[in-house]
């Protein structure tokens, strides 16, 4: 696990990191001790995380953390302002966060009311979706990696064992046990799923003040990750709404193809339940599918009012695994965009491809008018947007421009992977 890396003792009269003065000890975990710190220059409070590390091997996945977090810039995320070698340690000056960790209201004695719970996961839910678009996957998501500030905004904190998709440094198995996604545990593919898995551990945990995963060792614990499922939220806490039952078993499916396959998707389902949980009104209602939508790479360059305009005239519908959306040679010009999910594309039986959130299907029959050439079935469950041919038509000229350049885009991008 984490236990690779050496702790810092206290260093006895340490005044001074690189050109940081050290004012106090803010904390100490398996991957370092984090002094309170100033910068000189500038009179800005700093954190400063140092570890003793070993070996050439632990120096650079030490420095993974600054590479991963210091081309992050999200307000829920950490700032990373330098790091550098001090004596025998690795140090990374970032942010100061005048604050508690997660952890703070994790316990029974002090959950957070359910709105404000789920307030702060999903402001977790967009930075994760910010880094993973980034390419860094985080791999430790967890309470005490994640700071609250006085307004109950989180900061997500400490990438020391992020990867960047396309580092090549061997980090084996790393993380913390209990929220650990099960491919973690068999040093399987890990991708931003896997940090999804761990959110929902952590919105378990705020919820209940207990473990997802918890055992007297970590075998025991790796045991019920791999074969048990967490008891029922509502068990518990009967007063919760069934609906974070569901999206906790979701989030928590031993399967990741099963799970969120987006950390906006598991944002999507918990407005959902914000919503219902405070009977927010329709404008509130609107604004959350618009950003939401602005999320989505189909909508890059459509407006606010545009996407207004397409709710307005449009359905949003669920569809569950396994359905069957649209059929080789029917006669239909609907066409449709994911919002969440993946479908299957399968032509005379076999499949051809498999798209997910943000990509369009459907659109060729609207384009030539001809029938329906594949068969598209849902391989997860998903969220649709469906539009029909006789809303387009009635859009404004901006709205179908927008459109036929998008399908142009999407036509050019999957000839050339065939090719």
């Amino acid at each position: 696990m984490d236990d690779n890396l050496k702790p810092v003792p206290d260093l006895i009269g340490l005044d001074t990191v690189g050109r940081y003065k050290i004012t106090g000890k803010l904390g100490q975990g398996s991957s370092g001790v984090v002094y309170m710190g100033v910068d000189p220059y500038i009179q800005r409070p700093v954190a400063i995380k140092l570890s003793r590390l070993n070996s050439d091997k632990e120096r650079s996945f030490f420095f993974i953390e600054a590479q991963s977090a210091g081309r992050l810039h999200h307000p829920n995320i950490v700032s990373i302002y330098d790091a550098g070698v001090y004596e025998d340690y690795c140090y990374i000056a970032m942010e100061y966060i005048e604050g508690s960790t997660l952890a703070k209201f994790c316990r029974k004695e002090s959950l957070l009311p359910l709105n404000k719970i789920i307030e702060i996961i999903i402001n977790v839910c967009i930075a994760m979706d910010y880094a993973h678009k980034q390419k860094v996957i985080h791999r430790d998501i967890k309470p005490t990696n994640i700071m609250i500030d006085s307004s109950l905004s989180p900061k997500i904190t400490d990438f020391s064992i992020a990867r960047i998709t396309g580092t090549t440094i061997d980090m084996g198995i790393w993380g913390t046990p209990s929220y650990m996604s099960p491919e973690q545990l068999n040093n399987s593919q890990v991708s931003g799923i896997s940090d999804i898995f761990s959110l929902g551990c952590v919105l378990y945990e705020m919820l209940s003040g207990t473990k997802a995963f918890g055992g007297e060792n970590h075998f025991s614990i790796m045991y019920k990750i791999n074969n048990e499922i967490p008891e029922p939220i509502v068990n518990n806490r009967p007063e919760l709404p069934k609906i974070m039952d569901e999206i906790i078993r979701k989030a928590l499916a031993k399967n990741k193809d099963e799970r969120y396959q987006t950390c906006m998707d598991l944002a999507y389902d918990l407005r959902v339940a914000l919503r219902g949980l405070a009977g927010t009104a329709d404008n509130e209602r609107v604004k959350d599918v618009v950003d939401f939508m602005h999320n989505l790479s189909f909508f890059n360059n459509f407006s606010n009012d545009n996407i207004k305009e397409l709710i307005a005239s449009s359905k949003i519908s669920k569809v569950p695994k396994g359905k069957i959306i649209i059929t080789e040679g029917q006669i239909d010009d609907t066409f449709y965009i994911i919002l969440s999910g993946k479908v299957k594309i399968m032509r005379s039986g076999k499949a051809i491809s498999v798209i997910g959130h943000g990509e369009c299907f459907g659109e060729m029959a609207y384009i030539s008018g001809q029938v329906r050439t594949a068969t598209v079935v849902a391989e997860t469950d998903c969220i649709l947007l469906i539009i029909d041919v006789l809303m387009l038509d009635r859009a404004s000229e901006a709205i179908q421009l927008l459109f036929l350049k998008k399908f142009a885009l999407t036509l050019v991008n999957r000839l050339s992977n065939k090719s």
